[in-house]
Parts: C-alpha cells; structure tokens; sequence
C-alpha cells in the first residue's frame, strides 16, 4: 500500500472486498522484487548444505533417466522410434519434472506459507509464480544437458541432428505446459486450504496422471481404443510437439493442439477468478 504525499491519493487500497476478476497485476509487478527474492530462497532451501548442491538439479534426472532406459527399454522393450531411449526419455523426464513440481509446490501454496500470509500483506500469487519461476530456470538447465547430449550423440554415434522452424515452437510449448501447471495448482491450492485430505489425492493423481502423459512412450504405439483417453489429457500434444520440435518426430494435430490451448486457457481463468475470490477469505481457516 502507498501514498502520494503531494496529492494523498492511495495507489491501490486494501479492503475484505474479493472479486473475480480482480487479479491485482498492477500490484505483482510493484511486488518483483519479492518475486526475485522467493525464487532465490526456493534455491537455497532446496540446495544449500547439501553435498552437489545445484547438481541435484541434473543428478536427479539423469538417475531417472537411467532407470527408465533400463526398465521401460531394456526389460518391457517400449519402443522409442528413431530417437535414441536417452534423448527420448531425457526430454520427457525434464518436462514431466516441469509440470509435476510446479503442480505441487503450487498446491501446497497455503499450507507452505501459512505463518508467512499471516503476518504480512502482498499479493498472495507472487508465491505460486515465483514456484514456477524457479522449476522453469530448472527446465532449462536440464534442456542444456540434453543439447549436449545430442551433440554426444550426433559425434560418437553419427546420430542425425535435423533442425528446423518447428524448433522456434519449443518456447511455446514449454509456456502452455507451465500454464497448466500453474492453474491446475491455483486451482488445488484453494482446494487443499479448505480440505486437506485432498493433499494425498494430489500426490497419487499426480503419479497416474504421467501414465496417461507421453512420458516414457510415444503416442504412436498407444492402442487406438485407448488413444481418447490419451488426447482428452492437454499435456498430450504438447508433449509430443516439443518432441517434434527438436527431434522431427512426434504425433498430434493442428486440431489436438487447438484442443491443448483451449483447455489451458479456461483452467488458467477459472483458476485465476477462483484464487482470487477465495484468497483472503482462506487466510481464516488454514
């Protein structure tokens, strides 16, 4: 809250009044500051006093990564097409990690931050978006170490590298899948304030949500009786395109990525006009 002392008209004032679609914008960007100084701290809490500190950030997923090519490759024998079982699970992995993780800790919004939104005002969506902030800056370290990997690949094993426009729609892809984890978990942080056994309800439907995701195979070997329950999933096609984006290789279609798109728009506004309405009246009761 601030005043102009020459005029003494208020910038902005504080009411119990909620709204919905008040999103308070203006108000989050006088607040960047705190947005920087969030994701700096997720930083530190996630990876100081450990022993490979911001390695982890790498380690883990190269350890998922040599799981999944040792089990869903080497022992069910999944196919991956032309695109070699490490760069295939490698991009899928770091995108999964992307969604998952922002969907958490979103979810976990009020809960984490109680004592915090307690004591001192600010716009209570800093926290979510510096969340994301932080696993996107993730996503693209573990995107570089798949760069280089390529280049291993295409040095050592004489791997083809086809660069193309399509690669200029990896931003986008990345983006749609951000938004959809930033809604879904605006949508379950309210959620889990007021009802807090919906917490384990987060946790294990985000673990089956991945096997309805194209994570660890493509689309193309889906069964086609099981394939609509694959493409009424948004983050399907958006999986599969930024696969196609980087390795020329991936299913969807113009129509399933519109589908994607609209999706993530209605769950973004529903859940930024639900947050909104209900975020002070939540201070009462977490």
């Amino acid at each position: 809250m601030k005043s102009d002392s020459k005029s003494e008209e208020w910038e902005w004032e504080l009411t119990s009044e909620t709204s919905w679609w008040d999103w308070k914008l203006k108000e989050v960007w006088a607040y960047r500051n705190l947005w920087l100084r969030l994701i700096r701290k997720d930083f530190l809490l996630n990876h100081q006093q450990t022993l490979l500190g911001p390695l982890w950030i790498l380690f883990q997923p190269v350890l998922t990564l040599l799981t999944y090519v040792l089990v869903f490759n080497k022992l069910v024998g999944i196919s991956t097409g032309n695109i070699p079982p490490v760069l295939f699970y490698l991009i899928g992995i770091a995108l999964w990690t992307f969604f998952s993780e922002s969907f958490i800790a979103i979810s976990f919004t009020f809960t984490h931050y109680e004592s915090i939104f307690q004591k001192v005002y600010f716009p209570r969506l800093i926290v979510p978006l510096s969340l994301v902030s932080a696993n996107i800056i993730r996503l693209l370290l573990q995107l570089l170490l798949l760069f280089i990997l390529i280049l291993v690949y295409w040095s050592i094993y004489n791997t083809p590298i086809t660069i193309s426009w399509w690669l200029l729609l990896l931003p986008f892809a990345i983006a749609v899948i951000g938004i959809n984890g930033l809604s879904a978990g605006l949508l379950f942080a309210v959620l889990t304030a007021q009802y807090r056994d919906l917490i384990n309800i987060v946790n294990i439907g985000i673990r089956l949500m991945m096997f309805i995701t194209p994570v660890i195979y493509p689309v193309i070997i889906v069964p086609d009786n099981l394939r609509l329950l694959m493409e009424l999933n948004p983050l399907s096609s958006l999986f599969e395109l930024s696969r196609f984006c980087i390795f020329n290789e991936g299913t969807f279609t113009t129509g399933q990525l519109l589908y994607s798109v609209s999706i993530t728009l209605l769950l973004f506004v529903g859940s930024m006009m639900l947050f909104h309405k209900r975020v002070d009246k939540l201070m009462d009761v977490v």
